[in-house]
C-alpha cells in the first residue's frame, strides 16, 4: 500500500493549477481541509447516491467515474489520471453524488472538502475563476464526447482517442500510446462494446497504421493515421 508519512499536502496544493497562485497564508488555509486517503484497486471512492461534499485530485493512481444502467451494464463517463480531479460540480450542487467513482489501481487521493473550497471562493475571486474555468472545460469535453458519438463512426472515435495529444503534429515518425486501462473501460468511455474496439484496432493494424503490443499502441504514421476514413 502506498506510504503517507512523508507526503506535502502544502507542496502538491501549491503546485497543481487550480492553486498555483494562492499566497503561502491561503495554501496553509486550503491545506487544513484537505485530507489524503489510499485506495486498494478497486476500491469504491464513492457510489451514486452517497452525499458529495468534497471533490478530489488524484495524486497517484487512476480512477474511473461510471454510471450503471438498469441491466447492470456500465458506463465509464471519464478516466482520472495523476494531477486530475473530480466532482467539482457535484460538490457545488449539493446534490448526492451522480456518479460512481472507483479506484482502478493503488491509489492516493486528496479530497479537498467544500466548506474549505467556499470559504477561499469568498476571500478570493481569482480562485472562483479559476474553479469555473476548470468546470468549464470538463463541460467542454462533454460536449465533445456527445457531439463525437453522434457524429463520428465507431472508426473515426477509436481514431480521435489514440491521437488525443498528438495536437497538430501530423508527422511520419513512430509515437507508442498507451492505454491507461483496459481495452473494455476504454471502450466503454468511447461508448463502443469491448468486441467492436478490438476489432477496430484489427483492421487499423491490418491497415498498417499501428502496431499493437499488449496496451501499446504503437502509431507508425500519425498522418495517415488521422486521415483514415476505414
Amino acid at each position: 500500500m502506498l506510504d503517507t508519512r512523508n507526503f506535502d499536502i502544502v507542496r502538491f496544493i501549491s503546485v497543481l493549477p487550480l492553486f498555483s497562485d494562492l499566497d503561502e497564508a491561503e495554501v496553509l488555509r486550503l491545506a487544513g481541509g484537505c485530507q489524503l486517503r489510499r485506495f486498494e484497486r478497486d476500491d469504491m471512492v464513492f457510489r451514486m447516491g452517497e452525499p458529495c461534499d468534497s471533490f478530489h485530485v488524484v495524486v497517484v493512481g487512476q480512477v474511473k467515474l461510471f454510471v450503471l444502467s438498469p441491466a447492470g451494464q456500465e458506463k465509464v463517463i471519464e478516466l482520472v489520471a495523476p494531477g486530475g480531479s473530480f466532482a467539482e460540480a457535484l460538490m457545488f450542487l449539493g446534490k448526492p453524488c451522480m456518479v460512481n467513482a472507483q479506484a482502478l489501481a493503488d491509489s492516493l487521493l486528496l479530497t479537498v472538502q467544500r466548506q474549505a473550497v467556499l470559504d477561499e471562493l469568498q476571500r478570493d475571486a481569482r480562485f472562483a475563476l479559476r474553479m469555473l474555468a476548470g468546470l468549464s472545460r470538463r463541460l467542454h469535453g462533454l460536449v465533445h464526447d456527445v457531439q463525437a458519438y453522434a457524429l463520428q463512426s465507431g472508426v473515426q472515435r477509436v481514431i480521435g482517442y489514440l491521437l488525443r495529444d498528438q495536437g497538430d503534429n501530423g508527422g511520419s515518425e513512430v509515437v507508442t500510446v498507451s492505454l491507461p486501462a483496459s481495452k473494455a473501460t476504454v471502450a466503454s468511455r468511447l461508448s463502443l462494446t469491448p468486441e467492436y474496439f478490438s476489432r477496430v484496432l484489427r483492421e487499423l493494424e491490418q491497415a498498417g497504421l499501428i502496431e499493437i503490443d499488449k496496451r501499446d499502441i504503437r502509431i507508425l504514421d500519425v498522418g495517415r493515421l488521422a486521415k483514415y476514413q476505414g
